[in-house]
């Protein structure tokens, strides 16, 4: 049996110790690219979001690699995501693929039930088990740390292109590490090379919160590589979901004290005070917890067609205005192009400064 999984963001590196751990053999698709979204597009429905076109063309060429069997997460609610695994593997037998799918349905934080569903893909024993995920998580939270740090460095360095250099290594560094002690190393190694980062601190620098569904914030190809062009903008730049965060709550029950999802949810109150699906009640929470914490900008993104985020679309205007912070709504799929994003980024934040301008020069007044 030789194991594949959709891309999604950097989840690639802690998804392949996991089953490497349980003695399986991983195939780990190639970087999603014009050709992965090509052929993901020529296979499925016009008008399905742009993730699963993206995972159709991750299975054909993970394929090409000698992949037979699929892992993908379940879901649930009013979100096609839920839909996907009948969906894929239709379409994939279509095409005379014959692969095994195997999908791990949400475990209602019951983490013990999140181990079932681990120990059922191998007959490894509890011990190895058990360091296979220790060491994922680890992998994990290493990544999402280097990631916090370069949404930052990227807005005040004054040589372009250097923190991408060393987060580009630090990616490497850590799929390579062993065991946690390797893993922490690597960690500490990048974010000191982060500090030595030659910076412009005369800068006039922004802070702009990512919202949206987890996909196209995660992935930077899906996204259109979104939060490097808003630091060379000389925007310091957070996400409402990283994917340490996600397993803290959605797989673990919140049971680790880290940042929380669950804590934008309460606050999407009066806004929005039901389940939509998918992100939908997320986003707009995080909206209103961004605003109170003082950026200065928020972006969401969604795929074209995303039923939740079109809700949470039509909430966000009157966020807008009640929390008295600018909202631009960016929805991806196979049309968007890099020139028109960039156009749309640089307006929003020239929009921003002129705006933190009026104000000061009105303060002074």
């Amino acid at each position: 049996m030789k194991i594949t999984f959709p891309h999604m963001g950097n989840l690639w590196i802690s998804a392949k110790v996991l089953l490497e751990g349980l003695g399986l053999e991983v195939v780990v698709p190639p970087p999603c690219t014009k050709k992965t979204l090509s052929l993901g597009v020529l296979h499925a429905p016009e008008f399905i979001c742009l993730p699963l076109k993206i995972n159709l063309g991750n299975y054909m060429e993970a394929a090409e690699k000698g992949a037979d069997t699929i892992i993908i997460a379940g879901g649930r609610g009013p979100c096609r995501f839920g839909y996907y695994c009948r969906l894929e593997k239709e379409i994939l037998d279509d095409l005379g693929y014959e692969f095994r799918m195997i999908v791990l349905e949400p475990p209602e934080n019951n983490f013990l039930e999140v181990i079932q569903n681990i120990r059922a893909l191998s007959k490894c024993s509890m011990f190895q088990m058990i360091n296979a995920v220790r060491t994922a998580w680890f992998k994990c939270c290493a990544v999402d740390e280097v990631e916090k740090k370069v949404q930052i460095v990227r807005a005040w360095e004054s040589c372009p292109g250097l923190a991408d250099k060393i987060y580009r290594e630090a990616l490497k560094n850590i799929d390579k590490a062993q065991t946690i002690k390797e893993i922490f190393f690597a960690k500490l190694n990048v974010l000191e090379a982060f500090n030595d980062v030659p910076v412009e601190p005369e800068r006039e620098v922004i802070r702009l919160a990512l919202v949206g569904e987890i996909y196209t914030i995660l992935e930077p190809f899906a996204n259109q590589n979104i939060e490097r062009h808003l630091g060379k903008l000389g925007a310091e730049v957070k996400r409402s979901i990283y994917l340490s965060s996600w397993v803290n709550d959605h797989l673990l029950g919140s049971i680790l004290p880290m940042e929380s999802t669950k804590e934008a949810c309460r606050m999407s109150s009066p806004y929005l005070n039901y389940f939509v699906g998918g992100h939908g009640k997320e986003t707009v929470g995080s909206a209103v917890k961004f605003s109170r914490e003082g950026f200065d900008g928020i972006i969401q993104i969604a795929p074209l067609t995303c039923g939740p985020e079109i809700v949470a679309e039509s909430i966000l205007s009157k966020v807008s205005f009640s929390e008295k912070i600018p909202v631009m709504t960016i929805y991806m799929d196979e049309q968007s192009g890099e020139a028109g994003l960039i156009t749309r980024l640089e307006a929003f934040v020239d929009m921003i400064r002129r705006k933190k301008l009026s104000q000061k020069t009105a303060t002074r007044k």
